[in-house]
């Protein structure tokens, strides 16, 4: 017996035919479109990641100045 994974449950569950269709190995004929969809993936990802890195940056800028403006008033 075979297991099987999550993802293709939720494949099965979103739609059989191609469910059926990649238990098959038959290729997909949006191969273009899912590849471009996978770069707008990767190009969000890169983005939100950039910006958590930003959010960090900043607070370590306002600490460092909270921490030398308090160094200098006293």
């Amino acid at each position: 017996m075979r297991k099987v994974r999550a993802s293709e449950l939720g494949s099965f569950n979103y739609c059989k035919r191609a469910w059926w269709y990649q238990q098959q190995n038959m290729p997909s004929e949006n191969q273009g479109a899912m590849d471009a969809g996978s770069h707008e993936h990767r190009e969000h990802n890169r983005g939100v990641k950039l910006a958590v890195f930003y959010k960090w940056l900043a607070l370590a800028v306002l600490v460092l100045a909270i921490v030398l403006t308090i160094w200098i008033l006293r």
